[in-house]
């Protein structure tokens, strides 16, 4: 997928040093002080979100035609993606170039022009600066110098990148493109669930963790906690360890896959495996409509459930039919936004739209299975507060970041690290 825009009008370092602290050698060892530190915050936005990396705006199809635009973030500099008449997406700062207000109050809409509310400065669908309101005055006084070029005064651009429908975008001139960004097996997972496919959007909604963003991210990279913190999984034999599947984990460690498939030969030898350990794999829970549970294997390859990430945040879920996109945006060092957007496709039949949305249950904030990730890294967060001369321990599954058949592992959250600290330096 091409890169369409200009290059990026690369955003500013700042001042942000590196914190004097120190990180064991490897990738099995993640100090606390990580998610405690306002100066670690800071640099990560420099180094993370404004570096070497392809970030997550919107669905193109929530900008499908010309002047169609959403509202976004760049960790935390808020961006506007907007489609031009020529049919190109261009992203750049919501930000108006006088006083720094927004440019754009509401989170979508559909716009001829961007004005700014405060002083009526205006600009076109590419962020270009095109009007000053009174630029020459009134009656031969005041108005803005003659040296003043309105080509001069525009938001930071970004460039952009569509896969498969979906909007990245970089505010790095040197980032590689996303396609070698993500890898060809990152590519073909993505192509797995959007290839070809025209994506509606059924809902969406924010979630607001009261934890620092990369917990949320450590545990969406996860597989091991999947099937012993979430009871659902294992009490409806969704999601078992000893089922059949993997992790996939990119060179750099930053974008993973992991991915499993219901087995009935292996349930009985799981649940053996689960009771001899004492492990919460069963309960007296049960569904009063069970048809929550059903699904069609509308991919061809008996797969139920793949997560997939892409570094810095953005994640796509799939859950038996139930698709989602999820965008994790820091807030501060101790506060995340997690914005939801689950899709369905225009040739959805009527039974399987009913499916996902019936699906959608089991995720989001009351998700019959991720309720509790929204609230297990507040528990780390609170946990942690005494302990910033302290490591976790990342040993489960071996020391490296690499793909594996095996989900019982924190490859891919090494991974995470791996590729964490390529860009921070720390």
């Amino acid at each position: 997928m091409p890169d369409h825009t200009p290059p990026a009008t690369a955003l500013p370092p700042g001042l942000v040093t590196l914190p004097e602290v120190s990180w064991p050698e490897g990738l099995t060892r993640v100090p606390y002080w990580v998610f405690q530190r306002q100066d670690v915050a800071a640099l990560e936005q420099t180094h993370v979100f404004r570096g070497e990396t392809w970030n997550y705006l919107c669905l193109e199809a929530e900008i499908a035609g010309p002047g169609d635009y959403r509202a976004t973030t760049l960790g935390g500099v808020p961006i506007l993606a907007v489609r031009d008449h020529d049919g190109e997406i261009y992203a750049f700062e919501n930000r108006c170039v006088h006083r720094g207000a927004l440019i754009a109050l509401e989170d979508f809409g559909h716009a001829r022009e961007f004005t700014c509310v405060y002083h009526a400065w205006s600009y076109d669908l590419q962020g270009n600066l095109k009007g000053v309101a009174f630029k020459d005055g009134i009656n031969g006084q005041g108005g803005m110098p003659e040296c003043f070029r309105m080509s001069e005064h525009s938001p930071r651009k970004l460039r952009t990148a569509v896969v498969h429908g979906l909007v990245f975008a970089s505010a790095s001139d040197t980032v590689p493109p996303i396609e070698e960004y993500l890898g060809d097996e990152i590519m073909e997972r993505i192509g797995r669930v959007l290839g070809g496919r025209e994506v509606e959007v059924i809902g969406r909604f924010t979630q607001d963790l009261p934890n620092n963003w990369k917990l949320y991210v450590e545990n969406v990279r996860d597989s091991y906690h999947a099937s012993l913190l979430h009871l659902f999984f294992t009490t409806f034999e969704l999601n078992r360890l000893n089922m059949r599947g993997g992790l996939i984990v990119s060179e750099s460690g930053g974008n993973h896959v992991s991915y499993s498939a219901i087995d009935r030969d292996a349930e009985a030898m799981a649940a053996n495996d689960y009771a001899a350990q004492n492990i919460r794999s069963e309960s007296d829970y049960r569904l009063k409509d069970p048809s929550v549970l059903e699904g069609q294997d509308e991919f061809g390859d008996g797969v139920t459930l793949q997560i997939l990430s892409v570094f810095p945040g953005f994640v796509l879920q799939q859950i038996q039919n139930a698709l989602a996109i999820r965008q994790v945006v820091p807030r501060g060092v101790g506060r995340t936004d997690l914005n939801w957007t689950y899709i369905g496709f225009k040739d959805d039949s009527p039974e399987l739209r009913k499916m996902r949305l019936k699906q959608g249950n089991l995720v989001g904030p009351a998700g019959y299975v991720s309720m509790e990730d929204g609230c297990v890294g507040g528990f780390v967060q609170r946990g942690v507060v005494g302990a910033s001369d302290r490591h976790a321990v990342l040993e489960m599954g071996g020391t490296d970041a690499a793909s594996t058949r095996t989900r019982a592992t924190e490859a891919s959250v090494r991974g995470f690290w791996k590729a964490y600290r390529g860009c921070t330096g720390l």
